[in-house]
């Protein structure tokens, strides 16, 4: 009946999520507002956790990309079960480390990292830097002399995998402004490079071919030519790679039409294939990481508006307005990215009508989507957008000057606040 499996209807016909009233969640917190499963993103956590060391050996690590969903709790709650943490920014890996989170089970990425975020890694002794290029490497080689350590790094590959995902969310072809490739030479001039450096401890290779990824072939065939690259260093240089990260990227369900693939399903053929790849090459099985972000948070969030006015176009089209828009969920704008809906305190209504549900910011733009199945709506409803909890509240912007909502974690039948609703006080805090 919905996209995600932690959505149902109570006896007030109302949406429930994680069993809690979403009509009375909007009461109490105010909309716009992010709800949080937590009870799902920890059976997520265990779903990847499990599947690595079965089909692993226990020989794997899996790192929760935190761009998709970072704060303070998200960050306790990966280090309750066990999971560590991707980072792409200064602001990332300290909202980690004050979280407590266990600094060698961090992964730092980025393509573009300053001499403040390299050295403050290296300070919390961060347990993989991801390098992107050759400048990189040489600043980290500096810093870490400078500190007396050794760098643990990987170093981010382009394998020249085509995901058919949207070209803004592919990233692990050779036209990437992430990583090195392998079809020039690069990648192995990258690596030639790092043996030389006595302050870098080349730990292994990363790679990453895109996002919302439903075919598992991809994977496969980018750990594939991963193993071969790994067998290549060793021919040349001697140098075995001891730990290989095989990214994110999988799928979720955003709408019916959208056909994930299960996590052990993925897990099972991928490492099937890694197997025989080390047997035939004539390597060691390397130590595995995989980075899922999207697929442990989006389908534990929703987010709830509510609906201001309705403007019938005649042979056009309805306009459903909301209290939020952009600001809290820019993907339609950026990818035309298609989500489900529902009227949550009608939930239990047909959605026998078909709106666009448009945002309050300044713009044409500023929708959630168009074409939208949806019950019948009127002013002061609550409206419940499905599978928001990745990319959502961390791509939110304060463009005109609208306040970020706040963040509740249901479980359990309880919800709390785990980030406040900004105040008109916060966006001009830092004004002069």
């Amino acid at each position: 009946m919905f996209v995600s499996e932690n959505l149902d209807v109570n006896e007030k016909g109302h949406l429930t999520a994680g069993g809690v009233d979403t009509v009375d969640l909007a009461k109490q917190y105010g909309t716009p507002l992010y709800v949080m499963d937590e009870a799902l993103i920890r059976k997520h956590c265990k779903s990847f956790k499990n599947s690595i060391d079965r089909f692993y050996d226990g020989k794997g690590l899996v790192c929760y990309a935190s761009k998709a969903f970072c704060c303070l709790e998200m960050c306790r709650i990966m280090k309750d079960e066990g999971i560590g943490l991707d980072v792409v920014s200064i602001g990332e890996l300290y909202t980690a480390y004050k979280a407590g989170a266990d600094c060698d089970k961090i992964c730092f990425h980025g393509n573009n990292k300053t001499d403040e975020e390299l050295e403050y890694a290296v300070d919390l002794n961060v347990g993989r830097i991801i390098v992107d290029n050759i400048y990189e490497l040489q600043r980290l080689d500096k810093i870490a002399e400078k500190k007396g350590v050794k760098a643990n790094i990987m170093f981010r590959i382009k394998p020249g995998i085509d995901a058919h995902t949207h070209d803004f969310v592919r990233t692990g072809q050779i036209d990437s402004k992430f990583g090195f490739a392998l079809e020039t030479g690069e990648a192995m001039e990258a690596v030639k490079i790092a043996l030389s450096h006595p302050n870098i401890n080349l730990k292994g290779l990363h790679c990453h071919i895109g996002s919302q990824i439903f075919d598992i072939d991809p994977f496969v065939e980018a750990a594939k030519v991963m193993l071969k690259f790994i067998a290549e260093i060793k021919a040349q240089t001697g140098h075995e790679i001891s730990e290989l990260n095989l990214g994110g990227g999988f799928g979720i369900k955003y709408t019916e039409d959208n056909d994930p693939v299960p996590y052990e399903a993925y897990m099972e053929k991928v490492s099937a294939a890694v197997k025989e790849s080390c047997r035939e090459l004539g390597v060691k099985q390397p130590f595995i990481l995989i980075e899922p972000g999207r697929s442990m948070a989006g389908p534990a969030g929703i987010t709830l508006y509510t609906c201001g006015g309705v403007k019938h176009i005649p042979n056009i089209r309805t306009y459903v307005s909301i209290d939020g828009g952009m600001t809290d969920n820019p993907r339609y704008a950026l990818y035309k990215s298609e989500y489900e809906a529902i009227v949550a305190n009608k939930a239990d209504k047909p959605r026998n009508t078909t709106v666009t549900i448009a945002g309050k910011c300044c713009e044409s733009g500023d929708l959630i989507g168009e074409g939208m199945p949806l019950q019948e709506v009127e002013p002061g409803d609550t409206i419940a957008v499905c599978a928001t909890g990745a990319y959502n509240y961390s791509m939110a912007s304060n463009y005109n000057r609208i306040p970020k909502p706040a963040t509740v974690f249901v479980n359990n039948g309880e919800s709390r606040v785990v980030i406040k609703r900004e105040t008109l006080d916060d966006i001009i805090r830092n004004d002069i």
